[in-house]
């Protein structure tokens, strides 16, 4: 099976999901069911098909999560040694050529990717632009407003 990509951040914030899954919103479910069920008729109960119905929501999940922690590679940023590469987890400082903005980027796993909190997929098209470069390098990216043109101006791992 492919190995999933996390940082040690990210693979912790699963684990806290599927915990708050199991030991919160299971219990809460089945207690929503035990309960639609003493109103009687099933077959016109819309709070027992609702809750059924996240029931299931949170079994998939569970199932999802429980999925990818198994098949995890977990990678701690600050143990690297990319001899100062664009590498997963490495913390990049950009400028667009361009407009002179500067940004800075972690790259991560694609379900610890968040835009607002700096933290962009691998497998965004930004970070597969910068994957192998070093500072001072300038990587094309093709975004849907035409080619970007980034420069890389530190890479940190942290």
């Amino acid at each position: 099976m492919v190995k999933i990509p996390l940082t040690v951040t990210g693979a912790e914030m699963l684990r806290a999901e599927l915990h708050h899954l199991k030991t919160v919103e299971r219990p809460n479910v089945i207690a929503a069911i035990a309960e639609a069920r003493s109103h009687g008729d099933l077959s016109e109960n819309a709070e027992y098909d609702a809750a059924k119905d996240r029931q299931s929501f949170i079994e998939g999940r569970i199932a999802e999560l429980e999925a990818k922690l198994s098949n995890a590679q977990i990678i701690n940023p600050a143990l690297l040694d990319a001899d100062g590469r664009c590498v997963f987890g490495a913390t990049v400082e950009l400028e667009d050529l361009s407009s002179g903005d500067i940004v800075t980027y972690q790259i991560v796993g694609d379900d610890e990717a968040d835009i607002k909190l700096g933290k962009i997929s691998v497998s965004s098209p930004i970070a597969r632009a910068l994957i192998g470069k070093s500072a001072g390098d300038v990587a094309e990216v093709a975004a849907p407003g035409g080619l970007r043109e980034l420069e890389i101006l530190d890479v940190k791992y942290v």
